[in-house]
């Protein structure tokens, strides 16, 4: 990485000051990886807990898409 970069973390940082749509998709994937945390501490799952497991992985995965997506278009912009 070179001195003109911008590192990621410091991207995330200035996202979450100016776009209150990146700090709620942050909030929202920390929130979703702590629901998953639960599933974790069981050996089986029923499949109930299971189809939620999977729609909950669904949903974490999707919030860390967007955010790497506006991480990804704010670098574009400002390089």
């Amino acid at each position: 990485m070179n001195v003109m970069e911008v590192s990621e973390e410091a991207v995330r940082a200035k996202l979450r000051t100016e776009n209150p749509e990146f700090e709620h998709l942050e909030q929202e994937h920390r929130r979703i990886d702590k629901e998953l945390m639960n599933f974790e501490i069981h050996v089986y799952l029923s499949p109930e807990e299971e189809l939620e497991r999977r729609r909950l992985q669904k949903l974490k995965l999707a919030a860390k898409d967007k955010l790497t997506d506006m991480v990804r278009r704010y670098k574009a912009g400002h390089a």
